[in-house]
């Protein structure tokens, strides 16, 4: 990857791009540290310590959330945009027939994702406009009382619409990335974010050094090595393939023999990427954040105290979940990506047909049989690579004592999730792969040179 990146930079036109970038995501992480006006924000803003949607939106914002930034709402609100259209796509004929006009129909597409992109980062920063309300993160007036009146409904509108314009500003940077820089915009802006929280993760673990406690020295050094082997499993996993042959029928057009070559009809293992994960999280994460806005003294030594406690991060229970829904989710979505019978109404109409297997039904039944096999195969290595930190943290939690007696100083956090891993693993391997693909076009020597 690095050979990659430095041959690229050769290269004056892909070197301009890549300046470009890099320009994008400076600008994209000053925006990240300026603050909201009418926000009273001295230091992180409490998100809570257990599995919420809150913790969930700092990380895939690279911490911009809990410091209350103009991109406090990063590209979140895009990526659910996308997904709803994705879904969306499936269900209502109109847009599926959208997506096969070719450029024009993923033109229209792409303008209807940035409207509903618009309207999610509205309704998401009114969300947060609340929750930074109810708990005290608003400017006071001189004598230390809330805001009134007039006051009060002109700050929540500044506060509001700074995040819901921080929101499209993102949008437009990525699609600035796409067109101008090395591509994959929107992918690179959330590789940055989460990038940037690499200096906290490497604090916390300096700190755990600085305890002086001899297991520690070992876990440290040994989480370093384990990230390592996880980022080559992820690279093995993303390059991975089922590779169906497909013989193609000779035709005669004219006096010309077309075809009766012999190919194949690559299927990724991980064909549905890190979508489970983030579905199987956010389903997770909504009980915790229904906690946060009840009293806990409501609560405490009922049914419904045990309840959320099971969606925890931090129980083997909620290990158990998190598992079985990126199972459910992972062939969820597979199912709505790949249509067999299309798949197979593709191959006999370019008169193609797979060795031994007759065309029609039979190719259908066939490619749907080896769709749910990868699946399965796919969303097992999937969950290893989400459910890894998450069972060292449980199993350094139960065995590594407390520093005080009766503290909850001990255990051994990760701060790096899977899903985290993976998106950084894929935007890397794509933009590898991109500027591959640019750098082989300006080496291409035309029939005129």
């Amino acid at each position: 990857m690095l050979k990659t990146i430095a041959n690229a930079w050769k290269i004056q036109e892909i070197r301009k791009k890549l300046i470009f970038t890099a320009f994008i995501i400076l600008v994209f992480r000053i925006g990240s540290m300026i603050p909201v006006p009418f926000l009273n924000i001295t230091d992180e803003i409490d998100v809570g310590k257990g599995n919420t949607i809150l913790t969930y939106l700092s990380l895939m914002t690279g911490s911009a959330f809990t410091y209350g930034t103009i991109f406090a709402m990063s590209i979140t609100p895009y990526i659910n945009a996308s997904i709803i259209m994705q879904l969306l796509a499936v269900a209502i004929p109109a847009l599926e027939k959208l997506q096969k006009e070719g450029e024009e129909g993923r033109k229209k597409i792409a303008s209807i994702t940035r409207f509903v992109t618009v309207v999610l980062g509205l309704l998401q920063s009114l969300a947060y406009f609340f929750f930074l309300r109810a708990n005290d993160y608003l400017l006071k007036d001189a004598s230390g009382n809330a805001f009134t009146g007039f006051a009060a409904v002109f700050q929540a509108l500044v506060i509001i619409a700074v995040l819901t314009a921080g929101t499209a500003v993102i949008m437009w940077l990525g699609e600035q990335i796409t067109i101008d820089g090395i591509g994959n915009g929107i992918s690179i802006i959330l590789f940055a974010g989460i990038v940037s929280r690499f200096p906290t993760i490497i604090k916390q673990y300096i700190q755990y050094l600085n305890t002086g406690r001899l297991v520690y020295d070992f876990l440290v050094p040994a989480i370093f090595i384990v990230f390592i082997l996880m980022i080559a499993y992820i690279v093995f996993m993303d390059n991975a393939e089922r590779r169906i042959p497909i013989q193609y029928a000779k035709r005669v057009v004219g006096r010309k023999m077309y075809g009766g070559q012999s190919t194949h009809m690559p299927i990724k293992v991980n064909m549905s990427g890190v979508l489970p994960i983030i579905f199987a999280s956010s389903i997770l994460s909504l009980p915790g954040t229904v906690q946060m806005f009840i009293a806990s003294n409501k609560y405490e030594g009922t049914f419904w105290e045990k309840f959320f406690d099971a969606f925890q991060g931090d129980s083997w229970w909620y290990a158990a979940l998190y598992f079985i829904l990126i199972i459910f989710f992972g062939y969820f979505y597979a199912t709505i990506q790949y249509n067999p019978i299309e798949m197979a109404n593709n191959l006999r109409k370019n008169n193609g047909a797979i060795p031994g297997i007759r065309p029609g039904k039979p190719t259908s039944d066939y490619i749907f049989k080896v769709l749910m096999r990868l699946t399965l195969i796919g969303v097992l290595m999937l969950s290893v690579v989400a459910l890894l930190p998450l069972v060292w943290s449980l199993i350094c939690k139960a065995t590594i004592p407390p520093l005080t007696e009766g503290g909850n100083d001990g255990g051994f956090s990760v701060s790096l999730g899977g899903t985290s891993i993976i998106i950084m693993c894929g935007v890397a391997l794509e933009t590898v792969r991109q500027l591959e693909s640019q750098m082989m076009m300006r080496h291409y020597k035309g029939f005129l040179d």
